[in-house]
């Protein structure tokens, strides 16, 4: 009898002009948590979708075994009826339907034809105590934050009677206290003899909960790391995701910062969902030629508004205040108006807000900026062409040309055509909210080249960031937010993690 539930042998999956997983071996022990990490574009996705038979049988080259047996599924259903169950990064609820019936979706407790609703609610306010989710089952799925979602999505999978769970980027979009209770839950799940397969880039994450650690390199497996016994270090893991050891995980940059370019004056922002709610609160930033700065916050703090709001009143009702850009008051009512002024705004969610994703790179880069490419009315094609390509060589954008689709690139890929976008507009002040979320290590460094060498050509970079180690490694200068308020400024020099939380957590006065 073996105490391995999943051999994974000799898997090669390619696509047209692209070998994505090339020999790769994976062997998960029962009832341990066992982390996969690599750089995005390393196969880690692909080779879950194999193992759950999105990817059918046929479709690639290589052996599954589960539980000792040779398993060849030719679709989700037949990896789900033994147990194997996948969590995608982008949550698959159905926003109008009740948390049962997304649990039950597919899988519905019927008797005579008929669903039976007590038993459906019944049976999901089990799993959701299971999960630790406290919330009526007949509340829709819309309602919930995207913890809660991603909580439904396991009970969903325990209804299953999942044997092998299998998360991609779980925490990814949640927030420390909803991921601090998910893998919670993990473990609980583990202690109860579920195997779990999480995929992460938080490698602090990896260290925490995971058992066995396979790094996957270009498609390639690189080795399995046994976090009990081999005293793993994340610049353990960093070395074999990227192939060599980043002693400086930010690049080094001396800034020049010249006079000031852009400067906020009493902004105040109101909820426009919640009357009378002020989610920004008289806040004043001013922004230099040269200067990175940085934007903390806990999470609802109001960074994004106050972003958002700024960039052609994108968020928020009643706002109030004055912008100044080169010392002149500048109105900024529409996006356009934004633009125009010379500013850019790198969203958050760059694949709901930031990007087309069926479009392909070329329109993608374009789009923020189509009359500088126009000619009597009409988009130059081959301009557009020849400027994207410019891009995707300067920017190292892997794709085999600017006519791929931006949604098949991986995640550091597209924030580089998000880059891209707002850099051929020409602003002289970005703003680029959670710039590296998502994405690993190795292009999180690109990133911060990226932005040095936009601060060096004399831009304003605001960077808002959840992680307080990257501003502190690339910000010249950091505001702190608290409820709404700009409650603390700290140059590179003073600032530490522990004066920025107290600023972060300073109570309204």
């Amino acid at each position: 009898m073996t105490d391995h539930i999943l051999q994974m042998r000799g898997i090669t999956k390619t696509f047209p002009g692209v070998k994505a997983l090339q020999d790769v071996n994976l062997t998960v022990r029962k009832g341990e948590i066992h982390a996969i990490c690599g750089e995005n574009g390393a196969g880690k996705s692909t080779l879950m979708k194999v193992l759950s038979g999105v990817y059918p049988h046929g479709s690639y080259e290589g052996e599954i075994y589960f539980d000792g047996e040779l398993s060849q599924f030719s679709d989700i259903r037949q990896s789900e009826k033994l147990g194997i169950v996948i969590i995608h990064q982008e949550l698959a609820l159905s926003p109008h339907l009740s948390i049962a019936e997304n649990i039950f979706l597919g899988n519905e407790r019927a008797k005579r034809g008929l669903i039976d609703w007590n038993r459906t609610n019944a049976e999901a306010m089990e799993l959701l105590e299971r999960v630790g989710l406290h919330e009526n089952p007949v509340t829709r799925a819309m309602d919930l934050g995207v913890g809660k979602q991603q909580l439904v999505e396991i009970a969903k999978a325990l209804s299953k009677r999942v044997r092998l769970l299998i998360l991609d980027e779980p925490t990814a979009a949640l927030n420390d206290e909803d991921s601090a209770h998910l893998l919670n839950l993990l473990r609980g799940l583990r202690d109860e003899g579920i195997t779990s397969v999480i995929i992460s880039h938080k490698l602090n994450e990896i260290r925490a909960i995971a058992d066995s650690t396979t790094i996957l390199r270009d498609g390639r497996t690189i080795e399995t790391l046994d976090m009990k016994n081999d005293a793993v270090t994340e610049d353990r893991i960093i070395s074999g995701m990227v192939g060599r050891d980043l002693d400086n995980r930010y690049p080094p940059h001396e800034p020049t910062i010249g006079e000031e370019v852009l400067r906020i004056e009493d902004w105040t922002v109101h909820s426009p969902s919640q009357r009378g709610r002020v989610v920004v609160s008289g806040a004043n930033l001013t922004l230099r030629r040269g200067e990175i700065v940085g934007l903390a916050g806990l999470m609802g703090a109001g960074r994004t508004e106050l972003a958002m709001s700024v960039f052609g009143r994108s968020y928020g009702t009643d706002i109030s205040g004055r912008v100044y850009k080169n010392g002149q008051e500048i109105q900024l009512r529409t996006v356009g108006e934004a633009i125009q002024h010379g500013l850019a705004y790198a969203t958050e969610d760059r694949k709901r807000y930031g990007l087309n994703l069926i479009e392909d790179i070329k329109r993608n880069i374009s789009a923020a900026a189509l009359g500088k490419l126009a000619k009597r009315g009409w988009v130059d094609d081959n301009e557009e062409f020849r400027v994207a390509s410019d891009y995707r060589t300067e920017m190292n954008i892997k794709a085999p040309s600017v006519l791929s689709v931006t949604g098949k690139l991986s995640g550091g890929n597209q924030q580089k055509v998000v880059l891209s976008k707002w850099i051929f507009t020409d602003a002289d002040v970005l703003i680029l909210d959670e710039p590296t979320r998502g994405i690993d290590v190795g292009a999180k460094y690109e990133i911060y080249a990226i932005i040095n060498k936009l601060a060096d050509q004399g831009k304003a970079v605001l960077v808002i960031s959840s992680e307080l180690p990257e501003l502190l490694g690339i910000c010249d200068r950091i505001y702190a937010l608290s409820a709404g308020r700009v409650t603390g400024e700290v140059s590179r020099a003073d600032a530490t993690p522990e004066r920025l939380m107290q600023f972060m957590t300073k109570e309204k006065e």
